[in-house]
């Protein structure tokens, strides 16, 4: 536990930080406002004590400075907040691509949890939970008061054990959900061929080394076709984001040269940009980037480049619009600070926050279903002594016909992503 002596050592180090970021040119306003600083640090101190001393149990300086910090830090914005020494590890497991819980990434907005995306093949993914979904309350226990990261704390736990889940959803009526933690083991890239030539490349986050895996997945979908690939599909649809440098360096898969991102923080003079090198994977072949209101942050960043530098098509919904950057600072034994200290721009200057990346064809998901004709259609083949064409190979429409994948009739976003391959293969020829 943390001595006094500590408790206003602590207070006197934010004191002399305060005055170190006084400047010549505006030397008396900030004097004034340091003193201002000083009486709120001691009001501080004082309410701490007072704290300690009269709360109705009795509660550590560990925790009372902790909670400080981290209201201090979320005040600010969504993403910015404190991690303790477990929430640091479990931040550190995530972008290794396995840590424990639901398999669900949030944020924080009107005091409840807000989903920003279930991650596939997760409980949270399995249950139906869908981005927009607000977590109300936690085995019966209300989250408005807590911060997101106890929401978190409490989301996670021993893998086999339950948690009920209140959610809203617009529009509908509140309704309860219950999950068993499981240990997530994120396959953060799946690839499959469409339509025998159609290379579908499924990327659920970002994590490391996720440009070595799709880069691996696309030249064994190369070996797998007969006569060449046309046309890729980067699903990247409910992709919450992840690490930076991994949306920089999958979006450079895909370009030979020019701006991929630039972040700009508060000075000038810290703004970075990450240009692409040479090299397309592809060699020019069509590419569609498929978003909706559950892609965010790197997933913005990539459907942004490869959209700003006319390499791609991007198909399906509005982005969810998260276009801050975190660093995340460590403190040594007390854990690390969340902080947003810049803003993501694509190449063209555009500010993804609070405003998503717009599709160049906006398809909202639809379920496909044949009209039934009530059998009057006739086709030629059909009529009595019809000549039989002689180039026509029995079983080549059978074939097509079972090689069309089942999953079109679930999902039509991914059946008009096909169908833009295909036209512009056709275009391109």
């Amino acid at each position: 536990m943390w001595k006094k002596l500590t408790i206003y050592t602590f207070i006197t180090a934010l004191m002399f930080a305060a005055a170190g970021c006084v400047t010549a040119a505006d030397k008396d306003k900030a004097e004034e406002e340091s003193f201002d600083a000083y009486e709120m640090l001691n009001l501080f101190g004082e309410i701490m004590e007072r704290t300690k001393a009269s709360y109705v149990e009795e509660v550590t300086d560990q925790k009372l400075v902790e909670s400080a910090i981290n209201g201090m830090l979320s005040s600010l914005d969504p993403h910015s907040s404190f991690l303790d020494t477990k929430s640091y590890k479990y931040l550190t497991e995530q972008t290794r691509g396995k840590f424990g819980g639901l398999g669900i990434e949030v944020t924080m907005e009107n005091g409840v949890v807000k989903v920003v995306s279930p991650i596939d093949d997760t409980p949270a993914f399995r249950a139906g939970l869908k981005p927009g979904d607000y977590i109300i309350s936690l085995d019966g226990k209300p989250v408005i008061g807590m911060t997101l990261n106890e929401a978190v704390e409490k989301m996670r736990g021993k893998p086999g054990t339950k948690i009920k889940l209140t959610v809203r959803r617009a529009n509908e009526k509140a309704f309860d959900v219950v999950l068993k933690r499981e240990e997530i083991k994120i396959q953060s890239v799946k690839h499959s061929i469409k339509d025998k030539d159609i290379a579908y490349v499924r990327i659920s986050s970002f994590n490391e080394e996720s440009d070595v895996s799709i880069k691996t997945a696309y030249e064994k979908m190369q070996k797998e076709t007969k006569n060449g690939i046309k046309g890729l599909i980067l699903d990247v649809r409910n992709n919450p984001g992840g690490l930076l440098d991994q949306a920089v360096a999958i979006s450079d898969l895909f370009l030979n040269e020019g701006e991929i991102v630039s972040t700009r923080s508060r000075n000038e003079e810290d703004t970075l940009k990450y240009n692409a090198t040479e090299g397309d994977i592809t060699n020019g072949l069509p590419i569609v980037v498929m978003i909706n209101d559950g892609s965010a942050s790197a997933s913005e960043i990539v459907a942004g480049a490869l959209q700003d530098h006319k390499r791609a098509v991007v198909l399906g919904e509005k982005s969810f619009g998260k276009g801050s950057v975190q660093s995340v600072v460590p403190f040594g034994k007390y854990g690390a600070i969340r902080l947003t200290t810049a803003r993501y721009y694509t190449p063209s200057g555009r500010s993804i926050q609070a405003k998503g990346i717009e599709p160049d064809i906006l398809v909202k998901p639809a379920k496909l279903e044949e009209l039934d004709n009530g059998g009057i259609s006739i086709s030629e083949a059909e009529l009595k002594n019809a000549l039989k064409n002689d180039n026509l190979d029995n079983g080549d429409d059978k074939s097509k016909a079972a090689d069309k994948d089942d999953d079109y009739k679930k999902d039509y976003q991914l059946l008009r992503a096909v169908d833009t391959i295909k036209a512009l293969s056709i275009y391109n020829k």
